[in-house]
């Protein structure tokens, strides 16, 4: 887009798009994100936002309670109001907008609305990639058909200045539109919807191939990482990129939480992740200004990567941020068996994993397992090391009959020696036969190695891990 001049000053496209709308349009306009079909975050103050001429009185009201909710646009033709939402429901509803025109909005829900985002993980749909299907994708596409779910995915986009605005639209969850869902994102909805039998909306905006960089604020990345925004919008991995183009415009848009499926693209800088990915998730949550609502992410599966830095050591940052970053959650892949398959095919229990955390504790639902078991302490005991995992004795671990093959064990030399090791209860028993005196232990501390232990309560894999910090 040219740049307007006015008295010799040149205007930036963003301000141009809002002299635009706001000089030229009679109408009342809103973002995409407003429209038939779409999902509103239940029991709050949901933002309802758009442009019209300057210094005009808009008119907000919902069929569920007739409310007129009134405010005048500023000097730009900006207006913003925020208005109350009922408990959640299957009516469909009306929301209506005029500035003297009327828009209306039809076939609305009020239920749980969530952002789903990252790259090709969670990008990937439920008719799967090319070569690259999803696990009972067929079957789950032909019974998909339910009002009650639906997605608004946002057009990739990639923008040096924020926007306003973004293209997409809200599709009900059936035959003709489950194909294009993230699976990620529609197998955590479809478990929602039935558990806690309300509506439920997902907001998707994903990149595949992208770097947690382009997906942050301007002001996190460079308080974290020092490294400069770049002014350009073909580049859809350049820092601040895609937060402008997919997240800025669907900010203060009502919902519960956030889904966060990234990482490959930054797997060979796990000690930098932990911090960018902590900015990002505050830089997410300052924007949104409702507090610390929920982030639940995905750990790497298990992918033999040719070259690059140990995928181990990134799982462990992973597992960091749930310390560091409050109200965080991550759902194991460590079972995901996709040792040669960078897009593991089995997503239902992805989506599932990051729905458990979701039930368990945003909901609060009890008697639900959410979290996988994580070692809680070792002690030496000769040439044994025992391992406590942080479950009941009972019921404990099991292996699903399998014989554990992935531990090492290494003596104060730091030689790590493959290790035999057999399970009781929540304790795990590690032992070489060339370490006299064992120091430290490490469980599939590699790219592609895949977990044989599982907790039996929820039947959820134990993560790669290290005792040593070598």
């Amino acid at each position: 887009m040219k740049s307007l001049v006015l008295r010799g000053e040149s205007l930036s496209p963003l301000l141009y798009f809002a002299l635009f709308v706001c000089v030229s349009c009679t109408n009342i306009k809103l973002p995409a994100i407003f429209s038939d079909n779409m999902v509103l975050q239940q029991k709050t103050q949901v933002a309802v936002w758009g442009w019209t001429k300057p210094n005009t009185q808009v008119r907000v009201s919902g069929s569920w309670d007739e409310k007129c909710y009134t405010v005048k646009s500023n000097a730009n033709g900006c207006w913003r109001v925020y208005i109350e939402t009922p408990e959640a429901g299957f009516t469909p509803y009306q929301l209506t907008v005029s500035n003297g025109k009327t828009k209306t909005f039809k076939n609305i829900l009020i239920g749980e609305v969530w952002v789903c985002s990252g790259q090709s993980n969670m990008e990937m749909p439920m008719k799967g990639f090319r070569d690259a299907p999803v696990e009972g994708g067929r079957e789950t596409i032909a019974a998909s058909a339910n009002a009650n779910i639906r997605c608004f995915s946002v057009k990739k986009t990639s923008k040096a200045t924020p926007q306003n605005d973004c293209k997409g639209a809200w599709k009900m969850a059936g035959p003709k539109t489950t194909p294009y869902f993230t699976a990620t994102g529609y197998f955590f909805a479809r478990l929602l919807n039935r558990e806690l039998n309300v509506p439920v909306g997902l907001i998707h905006a994903s990149q595949g191939g992208s770097r947690i960089e382009s997906w942050m604020t301007p002001n996190a990345l460079k308080k974290n990482s020092g490294k400069p925004v770049v002014l350009s919008d073909t580049e859809d991995h350049s820092p601040s990129t895609l937060y402008n183009g997919m997240i800025y415009p669907i900010q203060g848009y009502g919902i519960r939480g956030v889904l966060w499926y990234q990482g490959e693209s930054n797997r060979n800088e796990p000690a930098l992740y932990v911090h960018l990915f902590d900015a990002m998730v505050r830089g997410w949550r300052d924007l949104w200004g409702v507090g610390e609502f929920p982030f639940y992410y995905c750990q790497l599966a298990p992918f033999n990567y040719d070259e690059g830095m140990n995928l181990a050591y990134f799982r462990e940052a992973q597992m960091k941020n749930m310390t560091t970053t409050p109200n965080t959650g991550m759902a194991v892949l460590m079972d995901a068996e996709s040792a040669h398959h960078i897009h593991p095919a089995n997503k239902r229990d992805v989506g599932e994993r990051l729905a458990r955390w979701a039930l368990a504790k945003t909901y609060g639902m009890e008697g639900i397992p959410y979290r996988s078991p994580e070692l809680k302490s070792f002690e030496i005991e000769e040439q044994k090391v025992v391992l406590t995992f942080d479950i009941a004795p009972c019921p404990g671990l099991t292996t699903h009959d399998k014989e554990i093959h992935h531990f090492l064990i290494a003596g104060e030399d730091k030689q790590f020696f493959p290790a035999q090791a057999d399970y009781s209860g929540n304790k795990v028993y590690v032992f070489s036969p060339d370490v006299d005196r064992p120091v430290a232990v490490r469980y599939c501390w590699d790219n592609a190695s895949g977990t044989e232990l599982f907790g039996v309560e929820g039947d959820l894999p134990v993560s790669s891990f290290r005792t040593d910090n070598w």
